[in-house]
């Protein structure tokens, strides 16, 4: 198949062009409604080894599907630079994904060139967990924070099924273990949970993960792109989610770290630790959303849900300097009014939005 998915999905709109020199506007920009840019989560690769159902279903990214030619994926030093450019307008963290980003060749180099264009930024990255037992300390001895690993299930045969890859669910939690003795910590654990899938293993995920220092968030099955088959029946509500874990172990709700931090956070009781609930579906959070995301392309998405981007490579390639870019990154944020998880329905669960793969989680 050719790439049809991405081409079908993407609308993209006309940048504004900025004059060569011309100087971005002082703070940190805010949007439509009012919230700033803090958040950069940035893909390294539209590829992955798994095939996960929710995520980059066989029958659709099967072995025929054209990914990106190398050519059109930003190098790491256009990678840097952007990043740059956003710290300065007011990111304060910056989050690798992909695909499976750890499948991007060199990526401690990449990292260890963010650390150092980014100095000051909180740096993570979310992972599949299936390089990351090899990964882990490269990765932390060139300058990563924190990593997250997607882990739905910790029954073999269902976490099998689910990444439709036949991979075994021991060497994700070897990978965990490789990364929390490299101090890539605190690790956290995504269970995106699906009724009558894994929902079943929720409280086993939090007994697991109970006493280990590790956060688990249980995320509600989303809508992204078009080929997941979403249905809100299959969607278990992060409070119902939250009352299972609860008559097991009991807990107690937390402030948020920060201000859009989207995973609503419980500790529990008895002090063994905490786990998040990210409800994108119920409890729509677009109110204090942050985050911009980079496709590997470079292009600009202002929202997971999207249905278009901006070509921030064609100002990164032609020539505009970093305060060119600025400016129309700037522009594009103040124009920013997304809020697609406070007004989904059936209908906009059917339209065409950009895949996850692709954007990124």
């Amino acid at each position: 198949m050719a790439r049809s998915v991405i081409a079908l999905n993407e609308v993209h709109a006309t940048l504004p062009i900025p004059t060569v020199g011309r100087a971005s506007e002082a703070g940190v920009p805010a949007d439509a409604r009012g919230r700033a840019l803090r958040d950069l989560r940035i893909s390294v690769t539209d590829r992955c080894n798994f095939r996960c159902t929710y995520c980059m279903p066989k029958e659709v990214f099967d072995a025929h599907y054209e990914f990106l030619p190398h050519a059109e994926i930003l190098s790491f030093e256009e990678i840097a630079r952007t990043a740059r450019i956003f710290r300065a307008l007011g990111v304060e963290k910056v989050r690798l994904t992909g695909g499976e980003p750890l499948l991007r060749h060199g990526i401690e180099r990449l990292v260890a060139m963010l650390r150092e264009a980014v100095p000051g930024v909180d740096l993570t990255l979310t992972t599949n967990g299936s390089a990351l037992r090899a990964r882990a300390r490269s990765l932390r001895e060139a300058g990563l924070d924190r990593i997250t690993v997607s882990l739905d299930s910790l029954d073999d045969a269902t976490f099998r099924a689910m990444n439709d890859a036949d991979f075994p669910v021991a060497r994700v939690l070897e990978g965990i273990e490789a990364a929390a003795a490299a101090g890539l910590a605190p690790i956290k654990v995504n269970m995106v949970v699906q009724r009558g899938v894994n929902d079943h293993h929720v409280v086993d995920m939090a007994r697991h993960f109970r006493g280990t220092g590790h956060i688990v968030r249980f995320i509600e099955f989303m809508d992204v792109g078009t080929t997941n088959g979403w249905r809100m029946d299959d969607v278990i509500p992060s409070a119902e989610i939250v009352r299972r874990v609860s008559a097991a172990f009991p807990l107690e709700p937390v402030g948020a770290h920060y201000a859009g931090e989207v995973a609503e956070r419980w500790r529990y009781a008895d002090g063994a630790g905490e786990i998040g609930v990210i409800s994108s579906v119920t409890r729509a959070f677009c109110a204090t959303c942050t985050r911009a995301r980079l496709s590997t392309d470079g292009r600009l998405y202002t929202c997971l849900f999207a249905q278009r981007g901006y070509d921030l490579k064609r100002l990164l390639r032609g020539g505009v300097d970093d305060a060119g870019i600025a400016e129309a990154v700037r522009a594009i944020w103040h124009e920013r009014a997304d809020r697609y998880s406070e007004i989904r329905t059936a209908q906009t669960a059917r339209a065409d939005k950009i895949e996850m793969s692709y954007i990124g989680g």
